[in-house]
């Protein structure tokens, strides 16, 4: 009876964990839509927008010789980070966190894609 146990340990423990586990990997193919405009290497070039290198705990404006929105600046002297919860908002619907920002992106509403989205900045800085 317990080596069935046993055996079934791994299967019961993945069911367990939260479905919104995140996955860098994953993440890396999420990003590709976002190598239209960003960089993520380490001492990577700014596009027309920022590298994201170190991005998760980052203050907001803070990329020398990036040219950013003025809606980006006023948020930033505010102390805007980007912390996952605001890097959250601001990817699922980029109007919500600076409504008269510069970026162009609709917003990422599959929760999944997210999660792994966000394990990947993480996982580059």
């Amino acid at each position: 009876m317990h080596r069935r146990l046993l055996a079934a340990l791994p299967i019961l423990l993945a069911a367990a964990l939260p479905a919104a586990a995140q996955d860098a990997e994953a993440g890396r193919r999420v990003f590709n839509q976002c190598r239209a405009c960003h960089t993520i290497e380490a001492g990577g070039r700014n596009g027309v927008g920022p590298n994201l290198n170190a991005v998760v705990g980052r203050k907001a404006g803070t990329i020398e010789g990036f040219r950013y929105s003025a809606n980006l600046k006023e948020k930033a002297e505010g102390g805007l980070t980007w912390d996952e919860d605001t890097l959250r908002a601001y990817i699922a619907n980029p109007k919500s966190v600076l409504p008269s920002g510069s970026m162009s992106y609709p917003g990422l509403r599959n929760e999944q894609q997210m999660n792994d989205l966000i394990a990947y900045l993480k996982a580059n800085g």
